[in-house]
Order: C-alpha cells, then sequence, then structure tokens
C-alpha cells in the first residue's frame, strides 16, 4: 500500500506593532524564514495588518474584508507562529484583538486552533515582562485549543537588536530556529497522526462491508 507524500505545512505568522520594523515583527519574520528551511510554507500577517483589524465585536456578525482574510489563512493552517510584545505585564492590545477574531472559527471542524502546533515568541524590554507574557500567551493558546510548542521564545531587547531580518545575538537566532523546527515538526505529526486515523476509518468501513456481504 502506497502513502501519499506528506502535504507542505502552512506555517501563519502574527505579530508585531504598530511601528513599522518592530523587534517583535523582526523575530517573526526570521522565525518564518527558518520554518521555511524546515520545508513549511509560509504566510505573516505583520503588525501593519493587525492594526487594520477592527475591534472584534462578536455581536456584530458583518466582518471586514480584512477579518474574512485572516481568518480563513488560520483555518487553512497547519501550525501558527505568535509574537507579541510584553506590554505592562500582558500580551498587546492588537495581538490579542487577533486572538480575539478567531472566535470566528468555534463552528469548524477544528474549532479554534485544535491540532495546530503553536510557537509563542515574547520581545520585552526585561526579562521579568518576558517570562510573565509567555506564560499569558501561552494561556492563551491553550484557552483556543492549540498546542504550543514546548520551546517558547523570549527576547530582550535591551540586549538584542535586529538589523533587518538578522539577529544581533546568535542565541536568539538559535532560539527561534528551534521554535519553528518544532512548529513544522508538531505540524507534520499532526498531518501524519490524521492520515493514520482516516486509513483505520477506511479500513473498518471495508470490513464491516465484507462481513455484511458474507
Amino acid at each position: 500500500m502506497t502513502h501519499p507524500e506528506p502535504r507542505r505545512p502552512l506555517v501563519v505568522g502574527i505579530g508585531g506593532t504598530t511601528r513599522a520594523a518592530s523587534s517583535t515583527e523582526s523575530a517573526l519574520r526570521v522565525a518564518l524564514r527558518h520554518a521555511e528551511a524546515s520545508g513549511a510554507r509560509t504566510r505573516l500577517f505583520g503588525g501593519a495588518f493587525l492594526h487594520s483589524l477592527p475591534h472584534y465585536a462578536p455581536e456584530d456578525p458583518q466582518r471586514t474584508d480584512a477579518q474574512r482574510v485572516f481568518v480563513d489563512a488560520v483555518r487553512d493552517a497547519d501550525a501558527l507562529i505568535i509574537a507579541t510584545p510584553g506590554y505592562h505585564g500582558g500580551v498587546s492590545g492588537l495581538v490579542k484583538n487577533a486572538l480575539d477574531t478567531l472566535e470566528e472559527l468555534r463552528g469548524d471542524a477544528r474549532p479554534y486552533l485544535d491540532t495546530r502546533a503553536v510557537g509563542c515568541i515574547v520581545t520585552a524590554y526585561g526579562w521579568q515582562g518576558a517570562g510573565v507574557v509567555l506564560t499569558s500567551l501561552r494561556a492563551i493558546v491553550h484557552a483556543l485549543r492549540g498546542w504550543p510548542t514546548p520551546f517558547g521564545a523570549t527576547i530582550n531587547s535591551l540586549e538584542n537588536r535586529f538589523d533587518g531580518d538578522t539577529a544581533s545575538d546568535p542565541k536568539v537566532d538559535a532560539q527561534l530556529a528551534t521554535l519553528a523546527q518544532q512548529s513544522v515538526e508538531f505540524a507534520l505529526a499532526f498531518q501524519s497522526r490524521q492520515q493514520a486515523l482516516e486509513n483505520i476509518r477506511v479500513q473498518a468501513i471495508a470490513s464491516q462491508a465484507r462481513g455484511a456481504a458474507a
């Protein structure tokens, strides 16, 4: 029995700030580049796009084109990488509003972020804020039924700078590479699991058919 080649997983990146070329969005771009090197397709929703999203209002059924594009991309994703700055001990409102918009996925066959690996990146002006916000971001991912990768990246903006999409600290680049690789590997593992479950289902149906014909 031949098995189909696994589809290249789609990793969707969400994050950034209202400032162009922010450390948060630069870190996200580096992570997505590493995901591509691991064999994934990627799509980025950076700070400028997130800033274009209206405040999510669940009582209003009308959705903007930007909201629909965003939700559809996450719906198709096999994994996500989310990057947020740490603002006063919490996830930024810009990123949180984007995640709130994923309430639109509640009725899907894969509701919210179910069966998706999620890499979490936090940038902060100091280590204390970074750790607290990473815990908060992981909790949000859990609430959305996502699977945070074992490794989460925290980046101290006091100690690292980005020149374009290059980190000044090699350890930061290594962190982002590890996170991206885990995101892709878990996405491929979920694909294999779904294929195995489908094979079991097909075999069960065939077995029932043979029993009925006997």
